[in-house]
This record gives C-alpha cells, sequence and structure tokens, in this order.
C-alpha cells in the first residue's frame, strides 16, 4: 500500500507544481494591484492554464482508459481468455491514448516533456578518482543504507510474489537473487546507469499476467483464485531487453510522450494494484456494513473489533512511513529502511501483545 501512496504523492506533487506555475487563480489586477498597462507587459507564460489543466487531463485520460481496458476481464464480451490478453495491454494502450491526446490533439500546447542533453554519450564509463578518506567512510555509510533498502525491497517482493496463494512450482532463491542484484548494480555503477532492485507492485502484477485465473461468486461477491502460473524467465528477460532497445528511441519518439502520461501511469499502476492488497480490503471494510462483509477467510475466524483494531495499527504504521518518505529533510529519508526494520520487532512483540496471536496468524499469514 505504501507504493501506492508513494505513486499517488509523486503525482499529486507534479499536478501542484504545474498549477503553481502556469495557473493564476485571480486576476493579475486583483492580486498584485497593478495597471492594465503593467499586466500587458507581463510574459505571456506567466499565466497560462492550458498547461495545468491539459496536465491534470492527461492524467485522468490514462488513468480512466487505463482502469476501463483493466477490468475488461470482468466483462461478459468474448472469451476469457481473450479478456484477459486485452486486459494484459491495459498499461500500453493507456500510454498510447495519453500521448495521442497530448501530442496530436494538443501538439499546439508546450508540456513537459522529456529533457535530453545530446552533447553527452549515452553511455559514459565513471571517472575514477582518489576522494578523501572521510569521503570514503561516508559513502560506505550512504551505500549500506542503499543496500540495506535493496535487501528489504528484494525479501518483500519475493516474498509476495511466492506466498501459496500463487501456487508456484519452482522453489524461492533469496540468496541467489540478492548476490545477482549485486553484480548488477555493481556494473552499471561503473557506467552511471540507474539501479537495479525488486519492485513493487509490478513484480506481483507480472506474476498474475502469466496466471491462469478462476472467478467464484460467493454470497454475492466475486473473487480470484490462481489455478496455475508459467514460471518462465522469458517474459522478463524479453522486458528488459525491450527496456535496453528504449534507450535508442531518445530523444524520438520517446519524447513525443508527455511527462502527465507518464504520471497518470503511476496512478494507474496504485489504482489496480490496492485490489490485490488485504490491507485495503480491510480499511474498506471499516466502512461496509456487517452484513454485506466478503466472504474472506479472516472474516470467518476474527472478530470485526480485532480486525478494525490491527487495521487502524497499520494505518499508523503505513503514516509514519510516509511521514520519513515524504518529508522535506534529506537526513530524515534516510532513515526510511531502518523504519521499514522498525516493523520488524512491532509485529513479533508488540503486536501479540495486543492481539492474539491465532487472530495474528488468521490477518496476515499464508493462506
Amino acid at each position: 500500500l505504501f507504493i501506492s501512496v508513494a505513486f499517488i504523492v509523486d503525482s499529486v506533487k507534479f499536478l501542484r507544481i504545474e498549477f503553481s506555475k502556469n495557473y493564476c487563480f485571480d486576476s493579475l489586477e486583483s492580486t498584485m494591484n497593478v495597471s492594465k498597462r503593467a499586466a500587458e507587459a507581463m510574459p505571456e507564460s506567466y499565466c497560462d492554464p492550458t498547461k495545468p489543466i491539459l496536465t491534470l487531463l492527461l492524467i485522468c485520460v490514462t488513468v480512466y482508459v487505463g482502469v476501463q481496458i483493466f477490468n475488461f476481464k470482468n466483462s461478459p464480451y468474448l472469451t476469457a481468455g481473450k479478456r484477459l490478453l486485452v486486459a494484459d495491454y491495459a498499461l500500453v494502450v493507456a500510454v498510447g491514448a495519453g500521448a495521442f491526446v497530448g501530442s496530436y490533439c494538443f501538439q499546439n500546447i508546450e508540456l513537459t516533456k522529456f529533457v535530453v542533453n545530446e552533447s553527452k554519450p549515452l553511455f559514459q564509463i565513471v571517472e575514477f578518482r582518489k576522494p578523501p578518506v572521510m569521503s570514503v567512510f561516508a559513502a560506505l555509510g550512504l551505500g549500506f543504507v542503499v543496500s540495506f533498502l535493496f535487501f528489504m525491497e528484494g525479501n518483500i517482493s519475493a516474498s509476495i510474489v511466492n506466498k501459496p496463494s500463487n501456487k508456484l512450482k519452482k522453489g524461492s532463491s533469496f540468496h541467489y537473487d540478492l548476490l545477482v542484484t549485486g553484480l548488477i548494480n555493481a556494473i552499471l555503477s561503473i557506467f552511471c546507469l540507474p539501479w537495479l532492485h525488486g519492485a513493487l507492485p509490478h513484480s506481483p502484477l507480472h506474476v498474475r499476467a502469466l496466471a491462469d485465473i478462476e472467478e467464484h461468486i460467493e454470497n454475492g461477491h466475486v473473487t480470484e483464485t490462481i489455478v496455475y502460473v508459467r514460471e518462465t524467465r522469458l517474459t522478463t528477460l524479453v522486458a528488459h531487453i525491450l527496456i535496453g532497445v528504449s534507450v535508442m528511441m531518445i530523444p524520438y519518439p520517446l519524447n513525443l510522450i508527455p511527462i502527465p502520461v507518464l504520471y497518470g501511469l503511476f496512478v494507474f499502476l496504485a489504482v489496480t494494484s490496492l485490489g490485490e492488497l488485504q490491507i485495503w480490503e480491510r480499511f474498506v471494510l471499516i466502512f461496509t456494513e456487517q452484513s454485506l462483509y466478503p466472504p474472506f477467510h479472516y472474516v470467518r475466524k476474527v472478530p470485526q473489533k480485532i480486525i478494525h483494531c490491527f487495521t487502524l495499527l497499520q494505518m499508523l504504521q503505513l503514516t509514519a512511513l510516509c511521514m520519513v518518505s515524504f518529508g522535506s529533510s534529506a537526513y530524515l529519508k534516510m532513515l526510511f529502511p531502518f523504519i521499514i526494520v522498525s516493523l520488524i520487532p512491532i509485529r513479533e512483540w508488540v503486536l501479540p501483545k495486543i492481539i492474539s496471536k491465532r487472530h495474528l496468524v488468521a490477518l496476515d499469514g499464508d493462506h
């Protein structure tokens, strides 16, 4: 849920910046108390509401198109296999639709796009220097924090992917994944390229894209069950090859995709991943009449008050994570991995004193 919140927060921040730079909420005369002649002397770019409004429109278009196609799998049209095939391409179609609206329908409006310095080469080996001794120790500290974050993200992603409900046949490889991630990141650092790490919610969505899913209706509620997952490395290999090929598409045609479309893509990923999160299911139950609760396994085993208590405690922990991660202080953000680690003793030692272990296992155990 934190990743979904982070995507939405980043999109809202971008939208707020666009409105603050280009949108005038009052007329220049009433706000700044200047004469008409002085107002006419202002540059045109000072107040151009078309840019932020179009930015908002592109984000909404991308999210709406993506969600509608993603939910096509629940429609009565075509066959089940074809519905899933269409739903798998929701992301591509959403980006294409947003790019078409922004770059073609409103081509006269200049939007925020990729800024590419074509004077610099695509690949450049980092320049090695002999730093001061204190810089070495500072780099070690920062490297430990980043490595610790990669360790946590990798294990969290692997745990979600390998949960029993996905019915994977091949075993997990936590240590091997960390070793390969470290080796690849060492090579990427030499060429000044972004690091590789476990990704949420991309990893669970990738598993669902390779899965055969059956729908069951119980008491009027539709539940999805994964029957079989095609466990292959080819899809990830092809996806990363295409990511590498996309470097050759800079600046054209990637600059045809406005930046607001990408932020709409973030919101789409956040919205579509909510359905797979139990914490979101339990949060919705707080506002749902008890007689209308879906037939979840924990609803049958845990009293209503304990479910809501556990959910609120998790929301408090989520709030603490958001305060640290979205704060203005860079030093505060460095504590983010340690805040995540602190959740482990809270779960193991603090929560069992508030909620019985039997109920905790029913709420967040492997099912």
